[in-house]
Order: C-alpha cells, then structure tokens, then sequence
C-alpha cells in the first residue's frame, strides 16, 4: 500500500485467541456444558462453518505473526490494539476461565515483545472471580505492561453494575488504564427474538446487549463512585451517541417522577458521563455521516479508529476512513493520538 498519509492507523478494536480457547469452545459446543443459545449460534458457526468467511477469521485470530502483519501492512495498519475475542474466557466455569485468562495473557505479553512497534495489548480476566480478576489486571498491567482491560460484556447474564464486579472497576481506576466493553451475544433472558430472525450477532443483537450494559454502568452511578474510570466502546458507542438527548430526557423524566425506587439520583447527566468517561471506536462502522456524529456529540478527542479485524477485513474500509471530510487535525486524532492518549502508548 502507498501511504502518503501525515499520521499512523492504529487499529484499537482487533481480535485475537489463543488455541487453547478455540479449543475450549469446541470441547463446550461437543459435550453441551454450556448451551447458551447465543454462545452456540456464534460459535456453533465460527467453529465449524467451512465458508470462506468463517475459515478465513479461523486462520487469523490465533495467528500473531507473519499473516497478521502482513494484512496490517497491505492496509496500511500501523499498530493493532489486541482484545482476546468476544466471549473471551466469560462461558467457562471459575477455574478454567482463571487459567485461560492467566495463560492469554502470557502468551498475548510475548507477542507484543517479539513485536513491539506493531501490537499493544489489554489483557482479560475472568469476571467469574472478581477479587482474582483485579489481581489478574494489575499483573497483566504491571508485569506484563498491558495498557488496559477486556470484557466480553455479560457473564453468564450477570452485568458489571453489580457491585460484587466492583473491584475490577476498581483495579482499572487505580492503575488509570482503560477498560474495553466490547459485545457478546445477548444472554438468555433476551436473545429470542434476536435469534429467530438472525439478528444476534454483530447485526444488531451485539450492540443492544452492549449498549444496554454500558447504560446499566452509567445509570447504577459506577462513574460517581470511580470518577476517574475509562470505558472504551466500539462499534461507535453501540448507538448510544444517537440517543443522548432522549436518554437525558427521559432519565431525567424519570428521576423527577421516582418512578424506578431502587435507582439513585446521579451527579450528572447520561450525555455528561459519555463525554467525560467513556471512549468510542469506529470498529466495524467505516461510515462517515456515524463518525462525524460521533466527534460532534461526544467531542473529537473521543473518537478512535477501529478495524475490527478479522472479523471486518475490508481494505477498501481503511480508504473510506482516510477520506473522512474532516481536518487533517482531526484526522490524526481520529487515527492516531486519541489512541496514544487512551492507551497511553
């Protein structure tokens, strides 16, 4: 690719597994241990499917190496924020979700110190053991040097707003660095709907169950009790954004009348939280008029490139991208700076 461009791509959204997970996956979908329908829609097909799409992303996620680079460089990628793929270690039980966290991580922190200038990584945890899951984040982030965290959003239904998830929050205030909310398939509870016209996955379900999530953090007060918390959100901001001035309204409507008692009056309002504590990526949505959107509601420091490979590998995105009718300013903040800053590269 000829690059005349005045600023590098970091791609901050990107996937990655171990073998070992991909494994798991396939020993839980053979013996049915866990039979969520969600879980099973998306891996029953990732795992198994034999179309181009589903090998080709089979080939890539394990891979942190020659292939991975070179589709960086034939698009012009000059770093990957690497996010152990979505649902991560979150459908197993405690001890072997412990174990597959604590080994990505190893493996993920010898990656990025064969390539240092390429890949950055966030390392997972098991939210199935929240005090471990703190300790797991300072080692990944002290010992290893990763530059954040990665959540698969729900765990077996349960939402991070509960306070018993606390003490993750906790670690990534204490530490200051980000915590990615990137989606899964919508639990149990609501996936019907979504399942039986397909519309689970990274379709629409993902961002309902993700932006949902996002919400229930924000409206539970998580960011007046950890002021300094950062959420990063992809899919740019699973559509929230669109919504500011109604979910102010309205959850203010709400407050006024006390129409929900076991929600608390907050210091600030919805759109003010998004604008303070939470970052968005453009993974998957390489479209304009919704970027342009985005930095105008949330602000342009707010605002970070995303791919989403593998799951997204169209180059011709990275061109649309490139030709957003923005400054050249803003540009490089887009692609570049907003990510060093968040990410504190």
């Amino acid at each position: 690719m000829t690059d005349k461009a005045n600023y590098q791509r970091i791609a901050t959204e990107e996937a990655w597994a171990t073998r070992e997970l991909l494994d798991g996956y396939a020993r839980i979908l053979e013996d049915g241990s866990y039979d969520d329908p969600g879980f099973v829609s998306l891996w029953g097909h990732y795992a198994g499917n034999l179309t181009d799409r589903p090998l080709f992303i089979r080939s890539r996620l394990p891979d942190l190496g020659e292939l991975r680079i070179r589709d960086m460089d034939d698009t012009g990628i000059a770093r990957q924020i690497l996010l152990l793929t979505s649902p991560g270690v979150q459908v197993f039980d405690r001890d072997t979700a412990v174990g597959l966290a604590r080994d990505s991580n190893d493996q993920l922190a010898e990656a990025v110190d064969r390539h240092p200038d390429r890949y950055t990584g966030l390392a997972a945890f098991a939210p199935q053991d929240p005090a471990g899951a703190a300790l797991e984040i300072e080692r990944a982030v002290g010992a290893l040097g990763m530059k954040g965290a990665i959540v698969n959003s729900h765990t077996h239904g349960e939402y991070l707003d509960d306070p018993k998830f606390y003490p993750i929050f906790e670690a990534c205030a204490h530490l200051d660095v980000p915590l990615y909310l990137h989606p899964q398939t919508p639990p149990r509870a609501m996936i019907a709907p979504f399942l039986d016209r397909g519309l689970d996955g990274a379709i629409f379900g993902f961002a309902v169950e993700t932006g949902l999530h996002l919400l229930r953090i924000i409206v539970s007060g998580v960011f007046d009790r950890f002021p300094g918390l950062r959420i990063v959100v992809g899919h740019l901001g699973e559509g929230l954004p669109f919504w500011l001035y109604r979910l102010d309204y309205m959850h203010a409507a709400g407050m006024r009348a006390n129409r929900y008692r076991t929600i608390e009056p907050l210091q600030s309002k919805i759109s003010e939280y998004m604008r303070r504590n939470v970052y968005v990526t453009s993974s998957g949505v390489p479209w304009a008029p919704s970027i342009m959107l985005c930095q105008q509601v949330l602000g342009v420091y707010r605002v970070l490139y995303a791919m989403d490979y593998p799951y997204e590998f169209v180059p011709e995105e990275v061109a649309m991208s490139d030709a957003l009718p923005i400054s050249d300013a803003d540009k490089r903040k887009f692609f570049q700076t907003n990510a060093e800053t968040v990410f504190g590269l």
